[in-house]
C-alpha cells in the first residue's frame, strides 16, 4: 500500500471486493479501521471470543452439509450472505451453505450476530476422531480474525498428508486450536 517496510509481526486488511488479504504497515492499518465506513479496504480486527454457551443440535451440522469437522462462517458483504470453507489438502474449500439450516443456527445462538463482515470468522469444531488423530469430544466456537482461519489453512496446506492429514496436520490444528483458546475471552 505504501513504500513502509513490513515488519515480521504486522496487521491485515481485507480487500472486499476482491475477497484477498494484504500484509499492510500500522499507518495503513489504522487507516481502514473505522467499521461503519463503506470502504474497499477493511481493517482486520484482534479479537478472539470463546462461545461457551454454543448449540449445535443433532444433525444440525449435517444440515450444514460439511463435510468434515471443522470450518469457519463469514459474512460476505459483496455477497450479501454467509460464506463457509473448511481447510483441506488443496487449501480453502468453500460449502454450499443452506441459508435456512444457518440461520438456525444464529436464531438458536444469537451472540454469534457480533461477528464483523468480511474481517471476522465463527470458526466451529465438532466432535470427531479418526485414525491417528486426536479425538475432539466438545463443540467448540470462536470469533477469530479472518487472517486467523486462513492462516489455518496454510498450515493444513502445507503438512497435510494422506486421507485424514496425517499425525503433523492433527498436531499442528490441535496447537493452532490451543493458542487461540488461550486468547480467547468471553463476549461482554
Amino acid at each position: 500500500m505504501c513504500a513502509e517496510t513490513i515488519s515480521d509481526e504486522h496487521q491485515h486488511v481485507v480487500n472486499v471486493e476482491a475477497r484477498q488479504l494484504m500484509c499492510v504497515c500500522r499507518g495503513c492499518y489504522l487507516l481502514f479501521t473505522d467499521s461503519s465506513a463503506r470502504l474497499r479496504f477493511r481493517a482486520v480486527p484482534d479479537r478472539y471470543i470463546y462461545f461457551s454457551d454454543f448449540e449445535l443440535g443433532p444433525g444440525v451440522w449435517d444440515q450444514l452439509e460439511i463435510p468434515v469437522g471443522l470450518a469457519f462462517f463469514f459474512h460476505n458483504s459483496s455477497l450479501g450472505r454467509t460464506t463457509a470453507f473448511y481447510p483441506g489438502p488443496a487449501g480453502a474449500t468453500e460449502s454450499e451453505l443452506p441459508l435456512d439450516a444457518w440461520n438456525d443456527v444464529l436464531a438458536t445462538n444469537p451472540d454469534l450476530g457480533i461477528a464483523q463482515s468480511d474481517v471476522e470468522a465463527l470458526l466451529i469444531r465438532i466432535p470427531h476422531g479418526g485414525p491417528g488423530g486426536p479425538t475432539v469430544t466438545t463443540t467448540s466456537c470462536h470469533l477469530v480474525p479472518i487472517d486467523a482461519c486462513y492462516e489455518l489453512v496454510g498450515r493444513m496446506r502445507m503438512l497435510w498428508r494422506g486421507f485424514d492429514g496425517g499425525q503433523d496436520a492433527h498436531r499442528e490444528m490441535q496447537q493452532f486450536f490451543d493458542a487461540v483458546d488461550q486468547r480467547s475471552r468471553a463476549p461482554s
